[in-house]
């Protein structure tokens, strides 16, 4: 392969990662300079699949034949064959440098062939599993490429980015259920606190749904909290932009606490709330 077409591939993945508008920034100015490219191509691996599940007019088997796909396409590259796709070129390229584990990247597949097949969840355990398959492997990732994968490290990554997968469940409640017909707080707990249905069909943010909501996010927090200590373990611009990424998350958390008549608003963090995220990662607060 052509140095050419190697840096064709990575700025194909470096300009899809920068058109989309993520919680916290992708491949950003924070980040250590020799890891953004591996990052962006990590981004652009999951976001197109998370395109195949989600975006588009497909019906739901198409939408499994394009995952099964991009699944097809990384084993090629695990068994060494060439791939003619820009992002699988540079997919090589990372996986070789780096020595990330593939299994990896398989559970990301996995979490969005679940979003075309699977959208109401039992119980907590099996919102958990889900995050460990959606989210928790793009912490790992970022561990392995910065050579700090032990597993304390990886325990807190897990907890802070199944954190963060469920404050965006509980930030897009209405949203997932009006245009994705998903529910993913508990169906058990939903029961118990007298919440149907009909609460996000009618918008109803009544005393039991706040009830339950409370409970959300105080167990969010808490999850969260148990990871932070990563944020400041983590040397340089790694852990300045763990501590973006978590304090940016906590204060989400505080913004959804306070929607006590509206538990379907969508937090908006101000500019006031960037300038104290900033200022808690700088000083390492957590």
């Amino acid at each position: 392969m052509t140095a050419n077409a190697l840096d064709n591939a990575y700025q194909y993945c470096l300009n899809l990662a920068q058109q989309h508008y993520e919680n916290f920034p992708v491949a950003s100015f924070a980040l250590p300079k020799k890891l953004r490219k591996p990052i962006a191509v990590i981004y652009t691996f999951a976001r197109i699949a998370d395109d195949y599940a989600d975006e588009g007019n497909h019906s739901p088997q198409t939408r499994l034949d394009l995952l099964d796909q991009h699944r097809e396409k990384l084993n090629a590259v695990d068994c060494g064959n060439p791939v003619d796709d820009l992002l699988f070129i540079a997919l090589d390229d990372v996986m070789k440098k780096h020595d990330l584990p593939i299994n990896l990247f398989h559970n990301l597949i996995t979490a969005f062939t679940q979003d075309v097949t699977k959208n109401r969840y039992q119980n907590y355990d099996e919102v958990l599993t889900y995050c460990r398959l959606s989210a928790n492997p793009v912490g790992r990732l970022l561990l392995h490429l910065y050579g700090e994968a032990n597993d304390k490290n990886l325990a807190h990554s897990d907890a802070i980015c199944s954190a963060l997968q469920l404050i965006n469940f509980w930030q897009d409640l209405q949203q997932d259920y009006r245009e994705s017909n998903r529910i993913y707080l508990p169906l058990d707990e939903m029961k118990d606190y007298g919440v149907s249905e009909d609460h996000l069909k009618y918008n109803r943010s009544d005393n039991s749904f706040q009830a339950l909501m409370d409970m959300q996010i105080t167990r969010t927090r808490k999850l969260m909290l148990s990871g932070i200590p990563l944020s400041t373990q983590l040397p340089g611009r790694l852990g300045f932009e763990l501590r973006l990424t978590t304090q940016g998350g906590l204060l989400i958390l505080d913004a959804l606490d306070t929607q006590r008549n509206n538990v379907f608003a969508r937090p908006r963090l101000s500019k006031r709330d960037w300038l104290k995220i900033l200022g808690r990662a700088i000083f390492k607060f957590t």
